[in-house]
């Protein structure tokens, strides 16, 4: 009696449905000059390409430092539009946010901009459109796509490392409980708008640091990209902004490329290459307050991380005598104090090797490490040696204090 009860219970239960939802994301990513200034047609033949009813409503949000560096960009903005009118209706004068990591701590922005989309009334054919570093981007791509779950996101990057990396990719995130990018979204952008005359007046910190994230993407796919930048290190330096143009649309396409190719784009694995040398240089941010700029975090450590590749006896010595050079001609500090926090205290919530621990449980899955094993070629590692990372970190310190001396 029971095996026939059995019997029908299995005949009753019905087949599991398999179903796949192929989904292609299409945006434009463009490199320009005056993107607000009239009769330049880029922007609103964007927005006029769409079928929608019109006019469509747009909010404008703008970086605070980029308007106090561009004091009549806000203006331009509002007056760019007049001739556009039948199309898209600003909601507002543009929104003065302060950008920088800061932004991305406090979630009342991101309240303060979903109010925003209520009062307004804006719907899913509407266009929120950000002027700023990769922060106030992220933060305000967060919010934008969990409005209506997507409100279309217009990306206009005001920085180096935001033209080459950050504005590029199908992430959102805000930073919670003391880890950056804790809450965020996978959603593409409408589109990226890359206006190469906001990169003028950014300080030299600013300028040196995002060259950082094309460093990396050459290390980790294209030694003839590398060698170009190992090249133009002088006219980098000295803000020659038609070579950084180049640089920075050469690092474009390479993230884009992954981006689009990696069978991952929105890491549903435990592999990131693209966060080659970011485990310590997220923690190095957090332990820092934020004092060390992302771009600056990276290039410490992609240097951490091609000496340890090189201890581990992966990297050759000439390659990695390479990329130091490289990075300390660029101006970079490869060596801060916070690389030696608490490293005899595993435990300790502000010991480096717990950034370790962080970027595992940020990808999910098992640890997934990248190193080197020359330059344009990456190799991931599931494991750590902690001593001969401190012993990679005591070498970077070593030749700090020569540099310092010498």
């Amino acid at each position: 009696m029971h095996k026939e009860t059995e019997t029908r219970k299995r005949k009753s239960q019905l087949s599991p449905i398999s179903q796949i939802v192929p989904v292609t994301f299409k945006y434009p990513v463009h490199f320009t000059h005056g993107l607000f200034k009239s009769g330049h047609l880029l922007l609103s033949s964007l927005l006029k390409q769409t079928k929608e009813l019109s006019p469509k409503k747009l909010l404008c949000i703008v970086d605070a430092e980029v308007a106090r560096l561009h004091p009549t960009l806000c203006a331009e903005m509002e007056s760019y539009w007049l001739p556009h009118q039948e199309k898209v209706t600003l909601v507002r004068k543009p929104w003065i946010m302060a950008g920088g990591e800061a932004c991305k701590n406090d979630t009342e922005r991101v309240s303060h901009l979903h109010r925003a989309v209520h009062d307004f009334a804006m719907d899913r054919h509407s266009y929120i459109l950000v002027v700023g570093g990769g922060a106030l981007i992220d933060m305000v791509g967060y919010a934008a796509a969990t409005a209506h779950r997507g409100i279309r996101l217009i990306r206009v990057p005001s920085t180096v490392l935001a033209q080459c990396d950050a504005a590029l990719s199908v992430k959102n995130s805000i930073n919670a409980f003391g880890k950056k990018n804790f809450l965020g979204t996978f959603t593409a952008p409408f589109a990226v708008l890359c206006d190469l005359d906001l990169l003028t007046t950014l300080d030299n910190r600013d300028w040196r640091s995002g060259v950082s994230e094309c460093i990396k993407v050459a290390l980790l796919q294209d030694a003839s990209f590398f060698a170009t930048i190992e090249s133009l290190c002088e006219p980098l330096t000295s803000r020659n902004l038609t070579i950084m143009s180049r640089v920075i649309e050469r690092g474009a396409q390479l993230h884009l490329h992954h981006i689009a190719t990696s069978g991952d784009p929105f890491e549903m694995g435990s592999s990131r290459p693209l966060d080659f040398g970011h485990w310590s240089a997220h923690k190095l941010e957090q332990l820092s307050n934020y004092r060390i700029r992302h771009g600056e975090a990276v290039a410490i450590g992609l240097a951490l991380d091609a000496t340890y590749s090189h201890l581990l006896g992966k990297l050759p010595q000439s390659s990695w005598e390479r990329i130091i050079h490289v990075l300390s001609e660029l101006g970079f500090a490869l060596f801060v104090p916070e690389l030696e926090s608490h490293l005899a205290e595993r435990n300790h919530p502000d010991c480096l090797f717990r950034g370790l621990d962080e970027f595992r449980e940020h990808l999910g899955g098992q640890l997934t490490v990248m190193l080197l094993e020359e330059i344009g070629r990456g190799i991931e590692v599931h494991e750590i040696d902690e001593a001969l990372m401190k012993k990679s970190i005591t070498t970077l310190k070593r030749r700090h204090r020569c540099t310092e001396s010498s």
